[in-house]
C-alpha cells in the first residue's frame, strides 16, 4: 500500500483538528505553521476535506475550520477516501496487463481473490480506527492499536 504526500498531509492537518476542544476553530495558517507545510498547500487540504465532508469552515477574524463530526466518528478510511484512495483492486485486472490489451488471466484469475481478501482486510483495519484513538503519544497509541490489529486478525 502506498500512501501519498497529500493523503499523510491531510491526516495530519485533519489530527490538528481533533486536538483542539470540539467546536473551536483551527486557522489553515496555523495548521500550516504546526505542521510545517505552506500555507496554500494546507488550504488545498483542508478545501478536500470540507468537499468530502470532515471539516467545515467558518468565516471571519476567529474563523478557521472544525470537524464535521466527533473524532469518534471519523475514521482513518474516511481521510483516505476524502484523497481518493484506500486500496483498488477494482481495476487491477486492467493495469497489470504485460504487453496485451487485457490480463491473459481475466477470465479466471487466482490472484484477484488474493488481492481483494487483502483490501478487505485493509479497509476493515481503516475504517475501524477512528481518528480520535490516533491523538496522544506515540506508545499509547501503538498500544492501542497493537488491541486493533489483535482483534481485526
Amino acid at each position: 500500500m502506498k500512501i501519498t504526500a497529500q493523503e499523510e498531509y491531510g491526516l495530519r492537518c485533519i489530527l490538528q483538528l481533533a486536538s483542539v476542544p470540539v467546536g473551536e476553530p483551527l486557522a489553515g495558517g496555523e495548521i500550516a505553521r504546526r505542521e510545517g507545510l505552506s500555507y496554500p498547500y494546507v488550504e488545498k487540504l483542508l478545501w478536500t476535506l470540507k468537499r468530502a465532508g470532515l471539516t467545515k469552515s467558518h468565516r471571519g477574524v476567529k474563523g478557521g475550520y472544525v470537524l464535521s463530526r466527533s473524532p469518534e466518528e471519523i475514521s482513518l478510511g474516511d481521510v483516505q477516501r476524502a484523497f481518493g484512495s484506500l486500496w483498488a483492486t477494482k481495476d487491477i485486472c486492467s493495469r497489470h496487463t504485460g504487453n496485451r490489451r487485457t490480463c491473459i488471466h481475466h477470465g479466471g484469475c487466482a490472484l484477484r481473490p488474493v488481492w481483494e481478501g487483502i483490501e478487505q482486510y485493509i479497509v476493515g483495519v481503516m475504517d475501524g480506527i477512528p481518528i480520535s484513538q490516533l491523538l496522544g503519544k506515540e506508545a499509547l497509541v501503538q498500544l492501542s492499536l497493537g488491541e486493533t490489529f489483535r482483534m481485526s486478525a
